[in-house]
């Protein structure tokens, strides 16, 4: 790769190496599924924006998910909701409040899940919806992987592509996190490249003692005749007994996409477990 920066406390890291482990890695993808089968209370904090940046629909909510038998289910309390959060028939009206419901809402009674990771980031002969869905896994569970069958945006995605990584510097160093002792590998896009990639900062928290993600920040931008987003992304882990499990996502996005309406939506989910 053209122009690596290594900053580091010592030497002997392998930047390659790193690039690698970024590819490669599960632990992030797994702590998601994770909260699948364990309790917890999580607070969802859901705002959408009009274009001069004020709050026109709104959505609060505490869900405490519990699990027995195999089996989770949730409760929804304090729900307050503003604005034409929803369609007149109970439906989201917003593309983004659909996929935040999909990743952190339970809907009666879940049975026989389990946090096993094999093939679950492949893309399947699914409806639209749910080839959209995995698309959005792809970016967020493996940053740097080719994204296919999004128009216009070819391989620009796949970071960590001789032809793309040309236009990124990439950063690796050594600080403490939370109380953890971690590696932190970031990918700045070149100056003159900004407009020419897609992750404009991708920055990855490694845990040293095993190498699990335990935060991740994303900041994501692209604009076509068609389509358009600016979105950015903080995920934070922790280590709750043997587990590896999410506490505190936010997200900041405005996209449009032709045949829709634009979106601008704020979330803040923290979990307690």
């Amino acid at each position: 790769m053209d122009a690596v920066v290594i900053s580091a406390k010592r030497s002997g890291w392998d930047v390659d190496g790193f690039i690698k482990r970024v590819q490669n890695d599960t632990t992030f993808y797994k702590a998601f599924r994770s909260m699948r089968i364990v309790p917890y209370t999580a607070t969802n904090d859901i705002k959408v924006l009009n274009k001069r940046g004020k709050t026109e629909a709104s959505y609060h909510s505490i869900t405490k998910q519990h699990r027995a038998n195999g089996c989770r289910t949730m409760d929804t309390e304090d729900e307050r909701i503003t604005g034409k959060f929803y369609d007149k028939d109970g439906e989201y009206r917003y593309y983004t409040a659909e996929l935040y419901d999909y990743l952190f809402f339970t809907k009666g009674k879940v049975c026989g899940e389990n946090d096993i990771i094999a093939g679950s980031l492949e893309l399947k002969n699914e409806s639209q919806l749910e080839k959209h869905k995995q698309k959005l896994k792809m970016l967020i569970f493996n940053p740097g992987s080719k994204v296919g069958g999004v128009p216009f945006m070819g391989e620009k995605a796949a970071i960590f592509e001789p032809d793309v990584a040309k236009m990124y510097n990439f950063k690796l160093t050594s600080e403490e996190y939370d109380g953890e002792d971690c590696y932190v590998f970031k990918a700045i896009p070149k100056k003159g490249y900004e407009d020419d990639v897609v992750y404009e900062y991708l920055a990855t928290w490694f845990r040293k003692s095993d190498y699990s993600i335990v935060a991740r920040d994303y900041s994501l931008s692209y604009s076509t005749l068609v389509y358009d987003f600016d979105v950015r992304m903080k995920v934070r882990t922790r280590q709750v007994g043997e587990k590896l499990l999410p506490t505190h996502i936010t997200y900041d996005g405005n996209w449009h996409v032709f045949t829709q309406r634009r979106e601008r939506v704020k979330f803040t989910t923290t979990i307690v477990y």
